[in-house]
C-alpha cells in the first residue's frame, strides 16, 4: 500500500498493551477492590444487602492455590451481586486458636517448659503476623472486602460473643461434663472431635487371638460335657486389633442368639469357646482338632472369666462378666469381643448400661502406659507408648503367663489419625465437656430443608454428618484458645452455673482473656458472689473450647442469616456443621417437657445457600501435599513462574528460555472461573497454557476495540451485520447472566469464550474491518466493548479496569458513561431508537445468513488450499437457489451481502433445476459448497472477481486497475476537506 493511501486509513491506535504491565497493576487492583467495595457500599441500596459470610481460613502459614480458589469464588459471587444491584457485605475473618498455631509458635519441646501465659503470647503474635501476611496475599488476588473491619476468633469481642453463646447453650442444659471415651491424640495431648480426624486406609495393627480362662464351675453351665475331666480348663477366645487395651479389659461380649463351639486346638491344652458360623472355615484360628459341643450365647452370659494382667489366677470369689452385646458379629473374629469401656464407644455404652464403669484407663495424656497397667509389676509397662510398642509389650506379658496368646498377625485396616499431626489417635476415657447435639438434631435437619445446596449432593453429605452425631466433645487440653468457664472445687467437681459464667465473662471483659491463665490460681476476683465465702476452695479450669466451636460461633458476627456460605467439601463435617449446630442450639425452643422443638425452623440455619467446592489437584490429578512436593502457590500462577521453562544445557544466560510475562490475578481467577469447582480441579502447566491463550485472546480483542472505537459510530446507520452482532451480544449476556446467577462460572466462561472466538472475532470483526479502516468507522464496537467488560467484570476485574483506563479519550471526556464494574448487568448498551431493523426480522434471517456464510467460507478455503485464492476479497460469489426454493431471505440485504461475507461481490442468480448459471460456467475457476435455508438446499459458488483491486481498501471493486473505488474516492475527498478546514 502506498504511503499516501495508508495515511487516509483509520488504523487502530490504542494505549492498551499487548501484555499486562506489572508496574501498573497495583493501581488497577486498588481501584477494582478497595475503591470499588467502598463505592458499592455507598451507592447500592442499604435495604438490598447481600451477605456472604466468610469461613475463616486458619492463620497458620502461607497460602496455596486452594485458598485462592475459595476466596476468588467468593469474590466472583460478590461482584455478580453488585452487578445485580445488591449492596454486598463481605467482612473477612480468620480462625486463630488451636493446636497447630500453638505448636508452631512455641515448638513442641519448648512448649512443655513454657507457662500457659507465655504460650498464649507467642501464639497470638504468630497468628497476628500470619493474618496480615495472608490478607496481603488475598488482596493480590483482586479480592474486594471490608478489610479494615476484619475479624478474628482471638478478638476480644468475638470471644465475648462466643462465651455468651456457650452460656445460652449451658442455660438450656446442652452443655455437660462427663467421664467417657473420646478421641484422644497422643501427638497433640488433647481430646479431638470427629471433625478433626482423617482416616488412613493403610494403617497396620498387630492383631492377636488371646485366650482368657473361664472361672471354675463352667461344667454346670454348659450341658453335654459330663465326660470332660473336671480339671480341664476352658478358655474364652477373643480377637483384638488393639492388644494394648487389654489392661483395661472389663468384660467379654457375646450375642444371645449366636451358637458357640467348644473345641480343642492342636498343640494347646484345654478347651476353647469360639463362634464358627456355617461356611466359616475358621482359617484364622489355630488348627481345630476336635469339637466337643455347642452352647448358646445366652448360656455363656452365666459364666465369668479372669483377666491375667489384672486378676489373681486363683481367684475364688469369681471373675469378670460375660455379657450380651448387639454389636457382636459372627462374620469376623471369634464371636467373643473383648470390652474395654475406657477405650471404646460401643464398649462404654453396653457396659454403662450394666453398671460397669469406665474408670480412667492406665494411659496418660501422651499415650504412655501408667503404672496401673500391670499392678503386679508396675514398671513392666509404665512409660511405653501404647501405639509404639504397647501391643508387643502386653502380648509378651500374656505369652509368658501360661501361654495366653494363640496367634498374632499383622492387620491392615482403616484407622483414625489426627488431621493436624498426621499421627494415629486412640480412644481414651477422660472427663470432658460435651455439647448435646442429639436433642437438637431433628431441628437442625429441619432447618436444612430450607437451604439451597450447590451442588445438590452437598445436602445429603451434611445431613449424614448431622444424623451421625449425638454428642460433641468441645473441650481441649491446650492453652491457646477460649477457656471453658468452669470452676472446680477441691474434689475436682465442676461448678458452672448461669451466674458463674456471667461473672467470668464480666471479669474477662475487664481484665482480658489472658488473665484467666495469668492470674494467681487462687485469685478471688474470678469467684462469683454466691461462692465468695469459699473462694479458696475453687480453682479455674484449664480446658479450652474446640476450635470448631470457635469458628462455628462466627455467625454471631453477622447480625442476620447469611445469603451464602462457601467452603471446601471437607467443611460438611467441619465449619458448616458446627455453624448449624451452634445456631440451632442457641435458638432451640423448648416445650413443656423440656424437649427441643422441631417447629419454627424458618431462618434457623445460619445460611440460605450453601456452596461447596472441591480440592486443587496437580496436573496428574493428585491431591497437593507437602510430602509429595506438588503444592502450587497462587503466586506461581500470577508471576508466570509455573509456565517458565528451565534453562537448557548449553544455553547462555542471555538465551535462557523464558515463560510468559506475569499475567497477574486475572490468570489465577480465569483458571478458577473456567473450572467446575463443584468437583476437584486440576492446576498445572497444560491447564495454565490454555488459560494464558484465552487471556491473550481477550487482550487482543480489547486492544482492537480501544484502538478502533470512534465517536462517529454513535450516529452512523446500523447494518444488518451490526444488528446480528447486537443480537449475539444480547443472547450471550442473557446466557452468561443466568449462569452467574446459578454460580456456574465455568459455563459462563465457556459461553464468553465461544462468543468471542466465533461471533466476534471470526464473524463480526472480519466483516467490520473494511468499514472501520476504510469507510465511515461505523459499527457497534462500543456496545460490544461495554458488554464484554460487564461479562468479564466478576472474573477478571483487573483486566476490565485496565481496559477502561485505556479507552479512547473521547470516551473519557463523556461524563455520561458508567464504569463497567459499576454498571448494572442488564442496563441498556445502545439506544433502541438507532435500530434499522426489528429484532424479529434479523433473527429469522440469521440462520440463512450464517448458513450461506459457512458455505462461502468452506469453498474459499478449498480455493485457498489450491493457491487460486489469497484473500477472500479476491473473489466474487454467486448464490443459486435450488430444489424449488428461494433466497428471498437473503435478497433483503442485497446491498450488504458482500460486506457480511467479506467478498468483493455477491449475486443471487436463478437457475432451472440441474442447470448451472452462465456466469458460473464461463468462470476461469470455480469452487462450490451447498447450504440449507428453510429445508431447501442451495449452492454457493466462489468465482474470480469481476473488477479490479482498489489500492486503498483492497476490495476488487475498482473500475480501472490501480485506481480507487468509488467509496474510497468519496472518503479520501471528505477527509481531505476535513483536514483543510482544521488547518
Amino acid at each position: 500500500m502506498s504511503k499516501s493511501w495508508q495515511s487516509t486509513l483509520r488504523l487502530p491506535k490504542s494505549r492498551f498493551p499487548n501484555r499486562p504491565q506489572p508496574h501498573e497493576r497495583e493501581q488497577y487492583i486498588k481501584r477494582c477492590t478497595d475503591d470499588f467495595y467502598q463505592w458499592q457500599a455507598a451507592n447500592r441500596p442499604v435495604d438490598n444487602e447481600f451477605l456472604l459470610h466468610d469461613g475463616p481460613p486458619y492463620a497458620n502459614g502461607e497460602l496455596h492455590a486452594g485458598h485462592a480458589l475459595n476466596k476468588i469464588l467468593k469474590d466472583m459471587i460478590n461482584r455478580v451481586k453488585v452487578q445485580q444491584g445488591r449492596r454486598v457485605k463481605y467482612i473477612p475473618g480468620w480462625d486463630c486458636h488451636g493446636l497447630p498455631i500453638e505448636l508452631k509458635a512455641v515448638g513442641t519441646a519448648e512448649g512443655k517448659k513454657m507457662s500457659p501465659g507465655a504460650i498464649r503470647k507467642a501464639a497470638r503474635k504468630l497468628a497476628s503476623k500470619t493474618v496480615l501476611a495472608q490478607m496481603k496475599s488475598f488482596k493480590s488476588y483482586a479480592v474486594m472486602a471490608d478489610w479494615e473491619n476484619r475479624w478474628t476468633t482471638m478478638d476480644k469481642e468475638y470471644e465475648i460473643k462466643q462465651l455468651r453463646l456457650f452460656q445460652r447453650m449451658a442455660r438450656r442444659g446442652l452443655i455437660y461434663r462427663k467421664h467417657k471415651p473420646v478421641y484422644w491424640s497422643p501427638s497433640s495431648a488433647t481430646a479431638l472431635a470427629e471433625a478433626e480426624l482423617e482416616y488412613n486406609e493403610a494403617h497396620v495393627s498387630k492383631s492377636a487371638w488371646v485366650r482368657l480362662p473361664i472361672v471354675n464351675g463352667w461344667q454346670e453351665v454348659i450341658p453335654g460335657l459330663e465326660d470332660v475331666d473336671k480339671e480341664t480348663k476352658l478358655y474364652a477366645v477373643i480377637w483384638t486389633t488393639t492388644p494394648w487395651t487389654l489392661p483395661s479389659n472389663q468384660a467379654i461380649a457375646v450375642r444371645h442368639d449366636m451358637t458357640y463351639s467348644i473345641v480343642r486346638f492342636a498343640g494347646h491344652e484345654g478347651l476353647h469357646l469360639v463362634s464358627i458360623p456355617e461356611g466359616n472355615t475358621g482359617e484364622d484360628l489355630p488348627e481345630i482338632s476336635e469339637v466337643l459341643g455347642k452352647a448358646q450365647g445366652s448360656e455363656l452370659t452365666k459364666l465369668q472369666y479372669l483377666n491375667p494382667l489384672l486378676d489373681d489366677s486363683n481367684a475364688s470369689l469369681g471373675g469378670r462378666p460375660i455379657i450380651h452385646a448387639p454389636f457382636v458379629r459372627d462374620d469376623s473374629g471369634t464371636g467373643m469381643v473383648h470390652c474395654a469401656p475406657g477405650h471404646g464407644f460401643d464398649d462404654y455404652l453396653v457396659c454403662e448400661a450394666l453398671g460397669i464403669t469406665a474408670s480412667s484407663p492406665p494411659v496418660d495424656n501422651e499415650g504412655l502406659f501408667t503404672a496401673e497397667a500391670y499392678p503386679r509389676n508396675p514398671d513392666s509397662l509404665k512409660g511405653i507408648p501404647v501405639l509404639e510398642g504397647g501391643s508387643d509389650a502386653v502380648l509378651d506379658l500374656l505369652g509368658k503367663e501360661d501361654g495366653y496368646i494363640l496367634k498374632v498377625k499383622h492387620y491392615k485396616h482403616k484407622y483414625p489419625y489426627d488431621w493436624r499431626t498426621k499421627k494415629p489417635i486412640i480412644i481414651r476415657a477422660t472427663a470432658q465437656w460435651f455439647a448435646d447435639v442429639g436433642s437438637i438434631k431433628n431441628q437442625a435437619l429441619a432447618a436444612l430443608e430450607e437451604v439451597r445446596f450447590v451442588p445438590e449432593a452437598g445436602k445429603n453429605r451434611l445431613e449424614a454428618f448431622v444424623k451421625g452425631r449425638s454428642e460433641w466433645c468441645i473441650s481441649r487440653q491446650r492453652a491457646w484458645g477460649v477457656p471453658i468457664p468452669a470452676l472446680y472445687d477441691m474434689n475436682g467437681n465442676a461448678v458452672m452455673t448461669d451466674e458463674s459464667i456471667d461473672h467470668v465473662i464480666s471479669v474477662i471483659r475487664e481484665r482480658g482473656i489472658d488473665a484467666w491463665w495469668n492470674d494467681d490460681p487462687k485469685e478471688p476476683a474470678w469467684i462469683p458472689e454466691s461462692l465468695r465465702k469459699r473462694a479458696d476452695e475453687f480453682t479455674r479450669g484449664r480446658d479450652t473450647m474446640d476450635v470448631w466451636f470457635d469458628s462455628g460461633s462466627s455467625w454471631t458476627q453477622t447480625g442476620k442469616q447469611a445469603d451464602v456460605y462457601l467452603e471446601g467439601t471437607d467443611q460438611h463435617r467441619g465449619w458448616f456443621q458446627s455453624s448449624l449446630l451452634t445456631r440451632v442450639a442457641a435458638a432451640a425452643a423448648q416445650d413443656s417437657q423440656g424437649m427441643a422443638s422441631t417447629t419454627n425452623t424458618l431462618g434457623l440455619s445460619p445460611f440460605k445457600t450453601l456452596i461447596t467446592h472441591g480440592f486443587t489437584l496437580d496436573k496428574d490429578g493428585k491431591k497437593m501435599s507437602k510430602s509429595l512436593g506438588n503444592i502450587i502457590s497462587a503466586d506461581q500462577v500470577m508471576d508466570g513462574s509455573l509456565l517458565s521453562e528451565p534453562q537448557q544445557p548449553g544455553q547462555t544466560q542471555g538465551k535462557k528460555n523464558r515463560g510468559p510475562e506475569a499475567l497477574g490475578p486475572d490468570a489465577l481467577r480465569l483458571w478458577i472461573a473456567s473450572s467446575d469447582y463443584t468437583g476437584d480441579i486440576i492446576l498445572g502447566k497444560p491447564v495454565l497454557r490454555t488459560i494464558h491463550q484465552v487471556l491473550l485472546k481477550y487482550r487482543t480483542i480489547i486492544k482492537m476495540f480501544t484502538g478502533s472505537m470512534q465517536p462517529d459510530a454513535r450516529t452512523a446507520s446500523l447494518s444488518a451485520a451490526d444488528h446480528i452482532a447486537l443480537i449475539q451480544l444480547k443472547d450471550v449476556m442473557q446466557e452468561v447472566g443466568k449462569y452467574y446467577d446459578n454460580y456456574e462460572f465455568n459455563k459462563a466462561q465457556a459461553s464468553i469464550s465461544r462468543w468471542v472466538v466465533n461471533d466476534v472475532s471470526a464473524f463480526y470483526l472480519e466483516i467490520l474491518k473494511d468499514r472501520l479502516y476504510c469507510g465511515d468507522s461505523g459499527g457497534v464496537l462500543e456496545p460490544i466493548f461495554n458488554g464484554l467488560l460487564r461479562m468479564l467484570a466478576p472474573v477478571t476485574p483487573v483486566l476490565v479496569e485496565e481496559a477502561w483506563e485505556c479507552r479512547p479519550q473521547w470516551m473519557k471526556d463523556d461524563a455520561s458513561l458508567v464504569h463497567p464494574l459499576q454498571q448494572l448487568y442488564d442496563a441498556p448498551l445502545i439506544d433502541p431508537a438507532r435500530f434499522t431493523y426489528e429484532d424479529k426480522y434479523i433473527r429469522e434471517s440469521m440462520p440463512a445468513i450464517m448458513s450461506a456464510h459457512a458455505a462461502i467460507k468452506a469453498a474459499s478455503e478449498r480455493a485457498r488450499s489450491d493457491k487460486v485464492l489469497g484473500s477472500s476479497l479476491q473473489c466474487s460469489v454467486v448464490l443459486v437457489p435450488h430444489s424449488g426454493g428461494a433466497l428471498s431471505v437473503l435478497e433483503r440485504f442485497t446491498g450488504e451481502l458482500d460486506a457480511m461475507f467479506v467478498v468483493s461481490a455477491v449475486d443471487i442468480v436463478g437457475a432451472m433445476e440441474g442447470e448451472t448459471p452462465k456466469e458460473v460456467e464461463e468462470a476461469d475457476w470455480k469452487y462450490s459448497e451447498s447450504f440449507e435455508v428453510h429445508g431447501k438446499v442451495h449452492t454457493a459458488y466462489v468465482l474470480p472477481p469481476k473488477q479490479h483491486k482498489c489500492p486503498r481498501c483492497w476490495r476488487y471493486v475498482a473500475p480501472v486497475e490501480d485506481e480507487l473505488c468509488g467509496r474510497c474516492e468519496e472518503v479520501v475527498e471528505a477527509r481531505a476537506d476535513e483536514t483543510a478546514k482544521e488547518e
